[in-house]
């Protein structure tokens, strides 16, 4: 049997496992934890930090019990209750009884309509944030003790305007498990992640200039801004109708010349992201498209290309059992075998089970769903909902 199509293709993606593989051993050693503190940090600099809650009863008393009480000296808390229709106001009076000193609560303005909702609760706390340093959490994130005091020292040590921190993700469940690590895995082979941060060596100057931006990355679970950084870029007003409002500031932040740098926080802070399959769905759902620029080829694109790389190579690989071909079964096997070693590496970093890098099609299948379903969302002008609001 000659050469055909289908070899061609297992050898594309076999050279694409390659070059993903030596971004994913790069950003092993070169996307760091949180920098200790240390005589360098300046906890003289005052951090607010800001949280929004819509309906997070579940999530919210979490996360004040653990930010209330950092070993930072030098913080205030502020919470802003966008509306919520559950419990969230009553959990967080509670805690303001508790520490009336440091923490301080709002209820959000009506959102308008040019408006998103979390940029605009984001703009809200911007506003009565009075810190040098602003730290926006997600509801559903946790911080170890010393998390401030990490962050504080990020700013320090590398001279930054920003900083995002990608948290230790707690999975509980068989579809949290399967899916969420994929969203981490498709960072780390695809993003050098040091090009956050710096200008790739090998570029440049002149063609940097015009495409650094697209350098740009962020976790908007954990985004912290200096203030004065914050305002020159317009803060979220400048982000007011973006899905991805954290990718958005960030490239905000690099169109302005400004510096940021992603990290890693499995020391520091921790989150659960979804507590069901319907919630995991429509969470990413609501932003799926969004952050392939809303254009329907470019998605379609990514797609197929994920098709050929993940999926092909072991439906080809099942099929040796039955049409056994030599050169097909050598490039089925080294492909599903990069797979495996590619996702075994990166739970090994974040800390999820093992067994689960054997689930990687099923995910990347998850994925698919979620893409043809996003398409027709497209096509017939489906909106999507979450917290109660169509995004």
């Amino acid at each position: 049997m000659g050469i055909t199509l289908l070899h061609y293709l297992l050898l594309a993606a076999f050279f694409y496992l390659i070059i993903t593989s030596f971004i994913l051993i790069r950003n092993r050693y070169e996307l760091t934890e949180l920098p200790n503190s240390s005589s360098e940090v300046e906890h003289s600099k005052f951090i607010s930090v800001c949280i929004p809650a819509r309906n997070e009863e579940m999530n919210i008393g979490n996360l004040l019990s653990t930010v209330l009480k950092q070993n930072y000296p030098n913080y205030e808390v502020i919470v802003l209750d966008d509306q919520s229709t559950d419990a969230t106001p009553q959990i967080i009076d509670q805690f303001k009884k508790q520490y009336p000193k440091k923490l301080t609560s709002y209820t959000g303005k009506p959102k308008p309509d040019d408006w998103l909702g979390k940029p605009w609760a984001c703009h809200q706390l911007g506003q009565h944030a009075t810190g040098d340093l602003l730290l926006f959490l997600d509801a559903d994130t946790q911080l170890e003790k010393d998390a401030l005091e990490k962050v504080a020292a990020g700013f320090s040590v590398y001279n930054l305007d920003m900083l995002t921190v990608w948290p230790r993700q707690e999975l509980v469940t068989f579809w949290e498990k399967t899916v969420i690590p994929l969203v981490y895995f498709a960072l780390i082979t695809l993003l050098p992640t040091i090009y956050v941060y710096r200008k790739p060596r090998w570029m440049p100057d002149l063609f940097y200039q015009s495409i650094r931006d697209k350098f740009a990355a962020a976790n908007g679970q954990c985004v912290a801004f200096k203030k004065s950084s914050y305002q020159a870029i317009g803060g979220h007003t400048s982000v007011k109708n973006e899905v991805v409002e954290d990718v958005a500031l960030a490239r905000n932040i690099k169109k302005a010349g400004l510096q940021m740098r992603m990290f890693t926080g499995l020391n520091s802070i921790w989150c659960r992201m979804y507590q069901s399959h319907e919630e995991m769905f429509e969470g990413f759902r609501k932003n799926f498209l969004a952050g392939f620029g809303n254009s329907l080829l470019l998605f379609t694109l990514a797609g197929l290309l994920h098709f050929l790389v993940f999926i092909l190579p072991f439906a080809v690989l099942f099929g040796q059992l039955y049409f056994y071909n030599p050169l097909l079964f050598f490039l089925s096997a080294a492909a599903v075998s990069i797979i495996f070693l590619q996702r075994f590496l990166v739970s090994q970093w974040f800390q999820w089970d093992p067994l689960y890098v054997f689930l990687h099609p099923i995910g990347v299948l998850w994925f698919q769903r979620l893409g043809i379903t996003k398409i027709f969302d497209k096509l017939y002008q489906r909106s999507s909902t979450w917290k109660g609001r169509n995004v």
